[in-house]
């Protein structure tokens, strides 16, 4: 056996060809394949711009005696998580029941012969460390411990399979926005989003605070989307030279970014922000959407594809952040630079100056800035093209264009879709590399963009594609007997339970998109049947599912007779 990961386009993946871990894609061969040896599989699912996902492959991955006692006891399957939502969806969901808490990247997953899962972890250490044992040890002892209860961890993947089933309740219609003011109360006042450290932006719950805004006009709602706006275009997460923002912080006041930049995130900034111009003017907030998005369109492009890639690496020249931050000597000298940002002799972070914004900069500051940063080293760039990412890029464009129609962005939004069209086809639409994966998110997405450009343009094509997709959707991906969307294609299905998920991630889940889509189409119908099922799941999960929050009421509203967009309704 050897290392297959050459082989594989991904970014990601191809971080590791060269390990002297035999690592294997994830494939029914691969699979078979442990069966055959009677071996446990080790599962190590990450993405290209993850620091730990790095620390661990330096540290373990890469040294010859750690890869030998993996490769002796266990057959080892390397995962994008990016490539398969689907199989990181499910193994984080067995992460957290095994150890009752939040999984994370890397993710350490130990599996029977089956593909079950028995036990996991996140990052392991290479020696003992922080009250974490070592790698090896860990290694050892689940091989000990499966090679003496091999039968007895066999035999309880039924049990496992029953306790990741989500539970539903017969509810299927109840009061929405007092499970929101659930939510409001708990956000922080002050600095915006949750309270303490580290401090995530959670766009899905602001862009459901947004629409009840529109809706009832209470500023309960609308006050924390304008705090958390201030504080992202302000403090340290927001990239004030170039544009965009940093995944999260780990202060709690938005200063000390872990500095990996995702697409996902600036695509859900801009309509954020965008949606908040629509209700009140600002300068300051335009300026930072005109620059995140000439940003994403330069900096993110795939050449190849003309489509936008995944991420940029938090770390360059192995030092996390060095790419962004400056010190005092070097910036000193920048003509009433403390006049625009906080600059101190002794730094804010480690003794050099994340910049934080106290006045919006002319351009000759941003010049000489940039003008430093052009001598270092870019970090990686994760270049990978997303069907669903790049949808959202085409409704963020389509949004920001109605706040600033003189910028050109309707008719950038309508080339994306035509390259879109050039990489993914009009027809069997996939979701990156492989032509064989595609998911509930990729369709939700795109359906999304093409009724955003259809409400647009007027053009009345874009929304008889969305409707014909939405047939197809649910022959792929409908699970009738509970009415619900499966996370992949139903009848591809190659993990050990079906994948049905309804929480939101990083991203607004699927089927709470789809049901807006439904909605926004006139699918009443198909509508009702997926509302009644998202309402059986939100009492059990309900600070899991903002966004389906949004969802339910847009249909509820719609049903009504009310007059309504996907951005609120008007009583």
């Amino acid at each position: 056996m050897k290392n297959v990961l050459s082989i594989d386009p991904s970014p990601y993946l191809q971080q590791h060809k060269d390990n002297p871990v035999h690592w294997q894609t994830w494939s029914k061969e691969t699979l078979e394949l442990a069966k055959k040896e009677d071996k446990p599989i080790l599962l190590s699912i990450g993405y290209a711009s993850c620091h730990w996902c790095h620390v661990m492959a330096h540290e373990s991955f890469e040294d010859k005696e750690t890869a030998d006692v993996m490769n002796k006891y266990f057959i080892n399957i390397k995962v994008d998580r990016e490539e398969r939502p689907d199989i990181d969806f499910i193994f984080q969901s067995s992460y957290q029941l095994f150890n009752q808490t939040g999984g994370g990247w890397p993710l350490t997953m130990f599996l029977d012969k089956n593909g079950v899962p028995f036990m996991g972890g996140t990052y392991f250490p290479k020696v003992e460390k922080h009250g974490l044992p070592s790698f090896k040890t860990i290694l050892v002892k689940v091989f000990e411990s499966y090679s003496e209860q091999k039968n007895k961890i066999i035999n309880q993947s039924l049990l496992i399979k029953k306790s990741l089933e989500l539970k539903k309740n017969s509810v299927i219609n109840q009061e929405l926005e007092p499970i929101l003011n659930e939510i409001v109360i708990n956000l922080d006042p002050i600095k915006g989003g949750f309270p303490g450290s580290p401090k995530f932006p959670l766009f899905n719950i602001f862009d459901t605070l947004i629409y009840f805004y529109n809706k009832t006009k209470n500023k309960k709602y609308f006050d924390p989307v304008e705090l958390i706006l201030n504080q992202l275009c302000s403090q340290g997460i927001y990239d004030h030279v170039e544009g965009g923002i940093s995944r999260y912080t780990v202060d709690e006041s938005w200063l000390v970014p872990h500095f990996e930049k995702m697409l996902y995130d600036n695509t859900q900034f801009i309509l954020l922000l965008s949606k908040y111009l629509k209700i009140k003017s600002s300068n300051y907030f335009e300026h930072k959407i005109k620059q995140t998005i000439d940003y994403l369109n330069i900096n993110f492009k795939n050449k190849k594809s003309n489509l936008l890639g995944s991420a940029y690496d938090a770390d360059s020249d192995g030092e996390e952040g060095k790419y962004y931050v400056y010190t005092y000597e070097e910036i000193n000298h920048i003509k009433e630079i403390k006049k625009y940002f906080d600059v101190k002799p002794d730094g804010n972070w480690e003794k050099k100056i994340i910049l934080r914004e106290l006045k919006l900069p002319p351009d000759h500051v941003i010049e000489e800035l940039l003008k430093i940063r052009k001598k270092r080293k870019k970090p990686f760039f994760d270049s990978k093209t997303q069907l669903d990412l790049n949808s959202i890029w085409i409704s963020s464009l389509i949004s920001a264009h109605k706040v600033l129609p003189k910028e050109g962005y309707l008719k950038l939004a309508e080339s994306y879709l035509e390259n879109i069209d050039s990489r993914f086809g009009d027809k069997n639409l996939f979701h990156s590399f492989s032509r064989n994966l595609v998911f509930i998110e990729d369709y939700a997405y795109f359906i999304q963009s093409l009724i955003d450009l259809g409400d647009e343009t007027m053009n009345i094509k874009y929304k008889i594609r969305a409707k014909e997709l939405c047939y197809e959707t649910i022959d792929k991906f409908y699970k009738k007997e509970k009415n619900i969307f499966q996370k992949n294609q139903i009848e591809s299905n190659d993990l050990f339970t079906d994948p049905i998920d309804i929480s939101d991630h990083t991203i607004s889940n699927g089927n709470s998109i789809m049901l807006l889509n439904f909605t926004r189409l006139g699918l009443m119908e198909e509508s009702k049947k997926l509302s009644g099922s998202l309402n059986g799941y939100l009492n059990i999960y309900k600070n899991h599912m903002v966004s389906s929050i949004k969802s339910i009421d847009f249909f509820n509203e719609i049903l009504s007779g009310k007059n309504c967009n996907e951005q609120g309704c008007k009583i």
